[in-house]
């Protein structure tokens, strides 16, 4: 009797957590239990003094091409899915983890990001994709508007009429594309995925935790603010923060001092 494996995997090394979706052999779509697994490795990393970092990713060949429409398939069923309940759910739980945690979110897609997959891709804080990557919007395609967080993740990234036009084409995005639109962080080849990647969430490691958390509200709330007044008063009280915390006394010496910084 085999045993299927764990649909989501999780390592930590050198203060970044790992995320795997790990459904290979089906482009790593999405089932109920893969989100909630998902949700609760994540809140377990957010949760972990020793996690700096959190990489998200997929194994084999794609990312993630979406909701595993076998979970969906209507025939027997006397009343449609209640996709918004489920959206509530399964869904708004883990886009809320990723970005509500002070902690950098790092997107690593490899292949295809589909519809869900897509969505959760770019909710992360930095997005870098191998040139073979794809976001593909393919709601229209099943008859279906968009969820996962997508559509405000397109808005912001693309702009309103590239965003309509890409949800109402059901458009594929090359991870080039999406860099150059600036809707992803970063395109790199295939074969320097992982190692870029990998020197990415490194680099975050070494930063001051204080401070990105800092950064991470700062463009939240940029991203929410009903006004400059507003984001003003936010980016004061959160620099404020910043510069109370040890590491900003140490950061300054170590310029003056013209040496390595010993973070906290």
């Amino acid at each position: 009797m085999s045993i299927a494996p764990d649909p989501v995997l999780m390592e930590v090394e050198d203060g970044i957590a790992t995320i795997t979706l790990n459904r290979p052999d089906r482009l790593n779509a999405i089932t109920r239990d893969m989100i909630v697994l998902v949700r609760s490795l994540v809140d377990a990393a957010a949760g972990d003094d020793g996690v700096r970092v959190m990489l998200l990713t997929g194994a084999g060949r794609g990312f993630c091409a979406g909701q595993d429409l076998s979970e969906r398939d209507p025939r027997g069923r006397q009343e449609p899915f209640d996709l918004e309940a489920i959206q509530k759910e399964l869904y708004h739980p883990i886009l809320n983890a990723i970005t509500s945690t002070p902690k950098p979110v790092v997107a690593r897609v490899n292949g295809v990001a589909a519809g869900a997959g897509s969505g959760l891709a770019l909710a992360c804080d930095i997005v870098i994709a191998g040139q073979s990557a794809k976001f593909i919007q393919s709601f229209a395609k099943v008859g279906l508007s968009v969820d996962a967080g997508g559509g405000m993740a397109l808005y912001r990234g693309l702009g309103l009429p590239r965003a309509k036009a890409a949800l109402m084409l059901a458009e594929t995005l090359t991870a080039d594309e999406a860099a150059q639109l600036g809707l992803i962080w970063k395109s790199v080849p295939d074969v320097a995925l992982d190692a870029e990647a990998n020197a990415l969430a490194g680099r975050l490691a070494a930063t001051p935790r204080h401070a990105l958390a800092s950064i991470k509200a700062a463009m939240s709330a940029a991203a929410t603010a009903p006004g400059l007044a507003h984001y003003l008063d936010q980016e004061a009280t959160l620099q404020g923060i910043a510069g109370s915390h040890p590491d900003y006394a140490e950061g300054v010496l170590s310029f003056l001092e013209k040496r390595k910084p010993d973070f906290s």
